[in-house]
């Protein structure tokens, strides 16, 4: 039997989901000398900032003040543990960017062709 989605929030945590996982990109203003590091494919400087929220639409997690693309902004969050970052529990997942790798506990969208 397929998953129907509904309005109904509790329906997403019948599946084990944890919540979402996503990355925005925020223009900065600083001098034209750092800039490099933070210029992406917006082709103007921008800060990377990265959260994870349940579906009660609570953050639970932010990370901001990183330049770079969001999948090596995840990665970095997932290994460093002084930020105490969300990590699901076993047999439970966030849903994720496609721009993320696929990994245990972390489910992105499909990327067909």
């Amino acid at each position: 039997m397929g998953f129907i989605p509904t309005d109904d929030m509790d329906d997403y945590e019948a599946l084990d989901n944890q919540g979402a996982i996503d990355g925005t990109h925020v223009p900065v203003v600083m001098p034209v000398s750092n800039q490099i590091p933070y210029i992406g494919r917006k082709r103007s400087p921008t800060q990377n900032i990265m959260v994870a929220c349940d579906f009660n639409i609570c953050f639970t997690f932010a990370w901001a003040r990183w330049e770079g693309d969001d999948a090596r902004i995840f990665l970095k969050a997932l290994r460093r543990e002084n930020l105490h970052f969300p990590h699901p529990p076993t047999g439970k997942y966030y849903l994720v960017d496609a721009c993320y790798p696929q990994m245990k506990g972390y489910l992105g969208s499909y990327k067909g062709k």
